[in-house]
């Protein structure tokens, strides 16, 4: 896989299908899973692990958590628990047995088994934008809610980029969709327009069973085939502060009794839903995100998990939330360390609080997806579309961030820190001499197509040429590379007898009703 990342390839839907501006074709580089061989940073003590450990097991043993889901508390009182009403006391050496179980590393496998993709061990993997109700362009030029023609665009994105590895949830809400059958079509979507790893949401039993149903249909499993390894994933947040809610537990115990993966993400802003301290922050978030996954271990030992972080800070003075700040930095790096302590997978996010597609929008983005390196994270959700926290979704910041995500595998490459005879280059040092240059050398002529990052949207001409050239800036390059790549997209290859399949399950989940709503 590694070497493989040193070959470009023409993106596309399928390989070959070009990716053009005018009559020039822009590589990409090939599907593979990077391995981030970085040490972590930790910023926390041995003394300052211990001390958010215990006070992560003093939340869970005295003050307990709100499980608002029946079926959880008789599990919980089952397992010995203590469950007064809704809240949830459970002893550290209980939860400690319960995280023993849980796999350090796994993997999941989609309808295309060559995009499988290993969580946990040094893998980082990441993933397109997930969950804007809205929607923003440049040939719209506003804010818009997101329609399910939207949505299928940045589905096309997702499979187009080979540096996206998974699907996320919807990347954006199609609110011209009805809630009762939108995860329907948003699914159906999915397994027709990408074939890599896919989100479903835990929101009560129909979704996510009809989401189950519609990836083994898609991957021509039958049940036992389905149930045996992870083909799919979902999600969740904790109603912060020690909450989690009835549709999101019910949605997980469903999935890990059919053998799909599950991350728990408490959703902690500091200021906010968690103290105004990180390390208070991400001691509660940590709490509530064990809670959950000791009773996923308890219910089926063995069940494939991942610890998320999305802990960030708030702006004190208009209360909206804040990401790819130096506090939010910390946090996904004492969460990293807190992960690697319990032998967890982690998950963080690429986040940012921008409105457009700018300056602001990519430095947040890029201290986030950073951190994400520096912290071990192993699945970087919103990687790639995210704006105004998650508010909205844009084609330009996606690709825009691809350009960031791709740099960052690049950076990952082995190659780069190769220290062989031919890359200490004596020979080569020789031959030119003082006052020389490796223009012209043999050893520059060998290596020069792959010896450095060739960017897809960063212009690296001087001002006149740039100005020559019509003045285009960044987020106007990446929208007419929107344009190219959905002109020039073909759906990777489905068997037309399973397309018909999953459309004849749609259409029957849809008469008897799809999924019920509040409205």
């Amino acid at each position: 896989m590694q070497a493989e990342a040193k070959t470009k390839r023409r993106g596309g839907g399928r390989a070959g299908n070009a990716i053009r501006r005018g009559t020039a074709s822009i590589d990409q580089m090939l599907w593979h899973l990077p391995v981030n061989t970085d040490r972590p940073t930790e910023p926390l003590t041995p003394e300052g692990v211990q001390a958010v450990h215990d006070g992560a097991m003093r939340i869970l043993e005295d003050i307990g958590i709100e499980f608002l889901n029946q079926e959880a508390l008789a599990l919980f009182r089952q397992a010995g628990c203590i469950v007064n009403g809704t809240n949830v006391r459970m002893g550290r050496d209980w939860v400690m047995e319960m995280l023993a179980h849980a796999p350090a590393r796994f993997d999941i496998t989609p309808r295309n088994p060559e995009r499988k993709i290993t969580i946990g061990g040094n893998h980082i993997l990441f993933g397109a934008v997930a969950s804007p109700p809205n929607y923003h362009d440049l040939e719209i030029g506003r804010k818009v809610s997101g329609t399910r023609a939207q949505c299928a665009n940045l589905l096309r994105l997702t499979q187009y980029f080979n540096c996206i590895h998974f699907s996320g949830g919807y990347p954006v809400e199609p609110v011209d969709v009805h809630a009762s059958v939108r995860h329907l079509d948003v699914i159906y979507d999915k397994m027709i327009l990408t074939d890599k790893v896919a989100h479903a949401y835990s929101l009560g039993r129909e979704r996510i069973e009809d989401a189950m149903e519609m990836v083994r249909i898609a991957g021509g499993l039958t049940e036992d085939q389905f149930a045996a390894k992870p083909h799919m994933y979902t999600n969740i947040n904790s109603t912060s502060p020690l909450k989690h809610d009835v549709p999101m537990i019910d949605g997980c115990l469903r999935c890990i009794r059919r053998g799909q993966a599950v991350i728990v993400t408490p959703f902690t802003l500091a200021g906010a839903m968690a103290p105004v301290t990180m390390a208070g922050a991400v001691t509660l978030s940590i709490a509530e995100a064990l809670s959950t996954i000791a009773l996923f271990q308890y219910v089926r030992p063995g069940a494939p998990c991942v610890i998320g972080t999305f802990t960030s800070n708030v702006d004190m003075k208009s209360g909206a939330p804040a990401f790819g700040t130096p506090e939010y930095m910390r946090a996904t790096q004492m969460t990293g360390q807190m992960a690697r302590f319990y032998d967890l997978p982690m998950r963080a996010s690429g986040v940012c609080a921008a409105n457009l597609a700018d300056g602001q929008a990519m430095w947040e983005t890029s201290n986030s997806l950073w951190s994400a390196v520096q912290s071990g994270t192993n699945l970087v959700y919103h990687a790639a579309g995210w704006l105004e926290g998650g508010l909205i979704a844009s084609p330009e910041k996606f690709i825009m961030d691809c350009e960031v995500v791709q740099m960052i595998q690049r950076y990952m490459d082995p190659m780069l820190t190769a220290t062989g005879p031919d890359d200490i280059a004596l020979d080569a040092i020789k031959d030119v001499g003082p006052g020389g240059h490796f223009f012209g050398t043999q050893h520059t002529q060998d290596r020069f197509e792959q010896a450095f990052y060739q960017p897809f949207v960063s212009d690296w001409r001087n001002h006149e040429a740039w100005e020559a050239a019509g003045a285009i800036g960044t987020a106007e390059r990446a929208h007419h590379l929107y344009k190219d790549i959905l002109a020039t997209f073909e759906a990777p290859p489905l068997d037309v007898a399973i397309k018909e399949e999953l459309g004849d399950f749609v259409a029957r989940r849809k008469a008897e009703g799809g999924a019920p709503t509040d409205f």
